[in-house]
């Protein structure tokens, strides 16, 4: 196989001493995969590799990639992801894939700390109770999206308004409350896990512009669908690509 010296170094890096058995079976896409994903994607920006994994590890869930996502829990905590964001990764995405699509990850991922000698549970990361989820979740929502969201818990149809409450309680009051990742990570894996997984357009710009808003401009979004293109494929990175230009239009 002609692959690169800059691809065999990257894979070194994430599997060290490790080589994949598709090297064996499958020769000739191994060097075009290898040569793009881990040369030509990883060598294209500045992004670091802690968020890049951040990234791929949040990405794989969104589009039930879970073989690939054994694979690349490993490779994250050899760039030092924790084994607490990336707990607090799989427990986010419930929120915005359900539990029947996430519950596989979940053991997949306490297969994975409990083989490298992690003892689990992991400390607690919660900083709610039932009687300050509402208000803290508000709070998080008006954070990162600005004063508007203050009273849109109460909005809504009277047989539907408590989607929107559920919304503040549940996803942002019960999630993005706890520790173990801040605000901005939090807004860019949930930007993976919509992304990753399609026909979330709408919710996709809604957080592309919330994370523009925090921060995280056009540039690094697109560093971000960048990473995770091998991951996903080309339509939904395309689309991607459309949103982050709408939201980065709608903030100027």
């Amino acid at each position: 196989m002609n692959i690169t010296a800059a691809a065999k170094q990257y894979y070194e890096k994430m599997f060290p001493h490790s080589q994949s058995k598709l090297a064996e079976t499958d020769p000739e896409f191994i060097e075009l995969f290898d040569n793009f994903a881990f040369d030509e994607v990883v060598n294209q920006d500045d992004l670091d590799d802690r968020t890049r994994m951040i990234a791929i590890i949040s990405t794989l869930i969104g589009c039930q990639g879970i073989d690939e996502f054994k694979a690349m829990v490993p490779a994250a905590l050899n760039f030092d992801v924790t084994p607490v964001e990336i707990k607090e990764i799989v427990y986010q995405s419930v929120a915005y894939l359900g539990i029947g699509r996430v519950l596989p990850f979940l053991h997949a991922a306490n297969d994975i700390l409990t083989a490298q000698g992690i003892a689990l549970p992991l400390p607690n990361q919660s900083t709610t109770t039932t009687d300050n989820r509402l208000e803290a979740g508000i709070q998080a929502q008006v954070d990162i999206f600005g004063d508007s969201m203050k009273d849109f818990w109460k909005s809504g149809a009277a047989d539907t308004k408590h989607i929107n409450q559920w919304l503040a309680a549940n996803c942002f009051g019960d999630y993005y409350t706890r520790t173990g990742l801040d605000h901005l990570q939090r807004e860019m894996i949930t930007f993976c896990f919509l992304l990753a997984q399609g026909g979330c357009e709408p919710q996709l710009t809604s957080h592309a512009a919330a994370n523009i808003r925090l921060g995280q401009d056009k540039k690094f979004l697109i560093k971000i669908i960048s990473q995770c293109l091998p991951y996903i494929g080309y339509p939904r990175s395309l689309n991607g690509l459309r949103c982050v230009n709408e939201a980065a239009e709608q903030s100027e």
